[in-house]
């Protein structure tokens, strides 16, 4: 009997790695030996000057010659040029002119790139500014430390920190070069150029016109570390800070008139409240409660004081306390109504009893001490019920004289704190003590605590634009989707924007102040003079020039009898939130225009993405950008965030150039870094180190084998005069043409969709899998063995050339360095713009490559050839001969198609097979022997759509070679190992009548 090896159904699509070499992943680029003298002459082995790669320390060298010779300094003026209506802008959010760049810089300005690049190539003009945000405490903080003197005037810091920016301008810029990113660079956008200050101040202008923006006393975040206000976005919070919470007494003085009869005969009742903050205790002015929620009066049992707390919070508390509480009476918290209590550090002052929603049962004694010039809510309170607002806190975060004299002087977050906890242990007022572990703001610059403290600032109201802001978002693309609910709920939290700084190095806010009353002077006539001024002059006009020269004598007349020299400049500058948020006003040329992409960041859901929308919609009540493209942090290899201490820092630098010792710090290139920027989920936290670098320069090695035998097998060709129509192509060829096709248009459109890692997926699929593993490897004996201008050869040439052409352009915009070295290696001219491939276009396919059957076809013999080689691992299929038997039908239809007679060594199925012969049977020989083994398949023909579904059964017959092995090409299809075969013998021949 036969042995019979059955194959499980493969179905319409069938895996097509099991060609020789699948397993390493290299294109098959020349067999070792591949003929023996007098043969070897006669074997067209690839020839190309393209290195298989590039030695570490040349890298770096190689990249800046290519950026040389192909005019990267040039290209994006060069496309500004051309005469295109379609226009892509991407506007460049600024880094902070604040340091060295960093791998965060790296992925930010890569992304954007790509994005251009892409763009550009397919024939958009590309709009992208860089740009840099000067202004701030970030710069002058650093400029500052580099000083030794102090009491400084404005101007003498203004200049130190404009030269530390410009000194990091300088460093950032060079490196960015360096990556590759083609840019404006002889016309970037700085936040301190006087003509962008104008444009801002107009903004500015527009926005107080219009009524949203205001000065008030209230309480804000507040940096007793820079002293200076800050906005919410300016915060990041320490989960791991620690408070000293307290439990204190608040005598009852007053008792609520609702509760008069539970009080009577109750002595020593006191309102339990809780605070992480005792330094506000000072400042209390009311204690509140939530008015549907459930109090009760408490006796403890030790004691027999009484406590007036949330119902919800007794037992809890009395644990916590280390006391028994016996309950009196429960009751709702709207019954506490009209009732007052003793302040427990100042004797002689109540504070009230008042309902308010922000009142938690969730922690605390559900009381809550209320401080308004020390909370937004608290403020809310006061606000409402006409209550003190006095701020005994200044701007370093030291109690003033108004605080008393035991605390005057002390920092409220260090002796203030300690002093004021005394206070209440001396009044009897403190119950207890406890370190209390919790989230707290920190100043992201400083990296130390905040406080919120009352002061009369510069505000935005963002109440009366939110609305319409957030109808603007919701026709805002996000990539990722997600964003815009993030946005939106930031967004929605927020009430108001402090936009006034108390610094010195910035754009002023341009308001005058009365010597004598200090009431404000600021008004359209006042505001456009000083716009003047500083388009012309720059912002230090404000600090150099006199006040008669920035505030014009009819704006003073028309507030009364007033002289210009009775007013003084305000000292407070703009937020850089605001100074950055209005750059769409500068860098947009058309006040009207709208940039197609904003990229940054998830921390600019709340800062520059927010403040851009926020003044874009408040002067001309739409977006600045169609879509938002938000990416996440760059963290160490195993997710940890990077630190010096820790060693997982990684320099852009020496990623590029190698550090000290190349044995541990090895020299990548830039193309490693944009590689690694491509391939990462950037939507999420990216991750980078040694071994995620080193396996992107073996993934771009690998690429680079591919396009060396890509490059190789084309030499002696031109496209022009030697391509062969499809038409007249090989199947197999006419299929690879089919998946060019297919991998051309699915990675435009992840280019399209900002979906950058499916794009280095997709192009690895192809070259490894679709190439190196399979079509490489069933064509070698074509490109190296047959005659060197014939038909087939020239057949699979044509396909070479095609995706040389496809693979170069689809990684051009991660990898231009190698893309343009790779274009220079071309054997042939592609068009009139050779030195860079960034001039000649996108990729260009043909809808004729896709036709009728020829998938079934070439996937039906790939799924009889997986069953073949499957059944020979590690063996060489040459030395093999295949039997194929298929009942008549639409199967064996196909296969006819690509082996017309019964027995073949040159048709194009054999090939398919590589076998040394095929032979193509409707049932099986009667002369097959007994210890022959049978595979069986299936294969799945799907046809117009699902209209023709045919299921067909297959046979292989495995035998080995019967002729000898031909000495030429290495296939057992000669008649004698003295002699080359017949297929051999005729391409000598002929090459021999053309000169070869």
């Amino acid at each position: 009997m036969w042995r019979v090896l059955r194959v499980l159904p493969l179905g319409a699509r069938v895996a097509r790695g099991w060609a020789r070499g699948a397993a390493t992943g290299q294109p098959p680029e020349e067999e070792r030996d591949p003929a023996p003298a007098p043969y070897r002459d006669t074997v067209l082995l690839p020839r190309t000057r393209f290195p298989a790669q590039l030695p570490g320390r040349l890298q770096p060298q190689a990249e800046l010659e290519t950026q040389q010779k192909c005019g990267f300094s040039e290209l994006y003026s060069w496309q500004r040029q051309r005469k295109t209506k379609k226009e892509f802008c991407l506007h460049d959010g600024p880094p902070y002119a604040n340091g060295d760049p960093h791998v965060g810089h790296a992925l930010n300005k890569v992304l954007k790139d790509i994005t251009n690049r892409f763009h550009m190539m397919r024939g958009y003009k590309v709009h992208y500014v860089p740009g840099w945000d000067c202004h701030g405490l970030p710069v002058e903080m650093k400029a500052l430390s580099e000083l030794q003197a102090q009491d400084l005037s404005a101007m003498e810091i203004r200049q130190k920190a404009r030269k530390f920016a410009e000194r990091a301008i300088e460093k950032q810029k060079s490196a960015f070069i360096r990556w590759g990113i083609m840019a404006d660079w002889t016309n970037c956008y700085y936040t301190f150029d006087g003509k962008y200050e104008a444009k801002q101040l107009s903004v500015f202008q527009k926005m107080y016109e219009k009524g949203y923006i205001y000065q008030d006393y209230k309480p804000v975040f507040w940096s007793p570390s820079a002293n200076t206000a800050l906005a919410e976005a300016e915060l990041e919070y320490n989960e791991q800070h620690i408070s000293r919470s307290v439990y204190i007494k608040f005598p009852l003085l007053k008792s609520p008139p609702k509760l008069a009869s539970v009080m009577d005969g109750l002595s020593k009742v006191s309102l339990l409240v809780w605070t992480t903050q005792p330094w506000t205790i000072p400042a209390n002015q009311a204690v509140c409660y939530m008015p549907n929620s459930e109090y009760s009066v408490v006796k403890c049992t030790n004691t027999s004081e009484c406590y007036i707390l949330a119902a919800d919070r007794v037992e809890s508390l009395a644990a916590t306390l280390d006391m028994q509480f016996e309950v009196i009476s429960t009751f709702k918290g709207i019954d506490l109504e009209s009732g007052s209590c003793a302040h427990p550090t100042i004797p002689g002052r109540d504070s009230p009893l008042l309902p308010a929603d922000h009142v938690t049962m969730a922690k605390g004694t559900g009381l809550v001490h209320t401080a308004p010039a020390h909370g937004m809510e608290d403020y809310s309170v006061a606000s409402h019920h006409q209550l003190p607002m006095d701020c005994l806190v200044d701007e370093g975060g030291f109690f003033t004289e108004a605080a008393g004299s035991e605390l005057q002087n002390k920092a409220v977050l260090e002796e203030g704190n300690e002093a004021v906890i005394q206070m209440l242990q001396a009044a009897k007022s403190l119950l207890k003590e406890e370190r209390y572990v919790h989230s707290y703001p920190y100043d992201w610059r400083t990296k130390k605590p905040v406080i919120i403290r009352a002061s009369k600032q510069w505000f935005v109201n963002t109440a009366n634009i939110k609305a319409t802001t957030q109808e603007v978002l919701k026709k805002v693309k996000f990539v990722p989707a997600s964003g815009q609910k993030r946005m939106l709920e930031m967004l929605d939290r927020r009430t108001f924007w402090c936009i006034s700084r108390q610094r010195c190095w910035g754009v002023p806010i341009p308001v005058f102040y009365h010597k004598t009353t200090g009431e404000s002077l600021i008004n359209s006539q006042t505001i456009g003079n000083v716009i003047r001024i500083v388009e012309q002059q720059g912002s230090d006009a404000w600090w150099t020039l006199p006040v008669e020269q920035l505030l014009p004598r009819e704006a003073v007349a028309k507030v009364g009898n007033h002289d210009a020299l009775d007013y003084v400049k305000g000292q407070d500058v703009l937020d850089i939130w605001f100074d950055s948020g209005t750059s769409w006003a500068h860098v947009l040329e058309d006040a009207d225009q709208q940039a197609d992409l904003y990229l940054e960041g998830k921390d600019q859901l709340g800062g520059w993405f927010q403040s851009s929308v926020l003044t874009s919609v408040a002067t001309r009540k739409k977006a600045p950008y169609k879509t938002l493209m938000i990416h996440g942090f760059t963290l160490g290899e195993k997710g940890e965030k990077m630190s010096k201490s820790i060693g997982n820092v990684v320099d852009p630098d020496v990623v590029i150039n190698g550090g000290q010792d190349h044995s541990k710090e090895p020299p990548y290139g830039a193309d490693v870094l944009r590689w690694w920027v491509a391939e990462s989920n950037v939507f999420t936290e990216v991750l980078i180190g040694p071994a995620v670098l080193n396996a992107a320069r073996n993934d771009i090695n690998k690429l680079r084998n591919t396009l060396r035998f890509l490059l190789g097998n084309v030499a002696g060709f031109s496209p022009e005069t030697d391509s062969v129509p499809a038409s007249e192509m090989y199947v197999i060829d006419q299929y690879m043409l089919h998946l060019l096709q297919d991998y051309s248009n699915k990675v435009t459109e992840a280019y399209k969709e900002y979906d950058y890692s499916r794009v280095i997926r997709l192009l690895q699929a192809f070259h490894t899998r679709d190439l190196s593993n399979f079509y490489f490897s069933i064509i070698k004996d074509r490109l190296y063995c047959e005659e060197e201008k014939g038909l087939k050869r020239r057949s699979c040439q044509t396909v070479l050339a095609e995706v040389l052409d496809a693979v170069v352009r689809s990684v051009a915009p991660v990898l231009p360095h190698l893309a343009e070295e790779v274009f220079q290696h071309f054997p042939y001219k592609t068009g009139t713009e050779l030195e860079s491939v960034f001039r000649t276009g996108w990729i260009n396919t043909s809808s004729v490559w896709k036709k009728p059957g020829l998938e079934e076809a070439v996937e039906g013999a790939c799924a009889i050839r997986d069953s073949f080689l499957g059944s020979i691992p590690g063996k060489n299929a040459l030395e093999h001969e295949v039997v194929i038997v298929i009942e008549p039908g639409l199967f064996f239809e196909l296969m006819e198609a690509l082996q017309p007679e019964e027995s073949s060594s040159i048709s194009q199925l054999n090939e398919i097979m590589m076998a040394s012969k095929t032979t193509l049977l409707t049932k099986l020989p009667k002369e097959l022997a007994s210890e022959e083994k049978i595979i069986e398949g299936n294969f799945l023909i799907n046809l117009e759509g699902g209209d023709i579904r045919e299921e067909s059964s297959y046979k292989v017959i495995v035998q080995p070679a019967a002729r000898a092995k031909c000495s030429r090409c290495r296939r057992y299809t000669s008649d004698s190992t003295l002699t080359v075969c017949p297929r051999c013998m005729e391409v000598i021949a002929q090459n021999g009548k053309n000169g070869m």
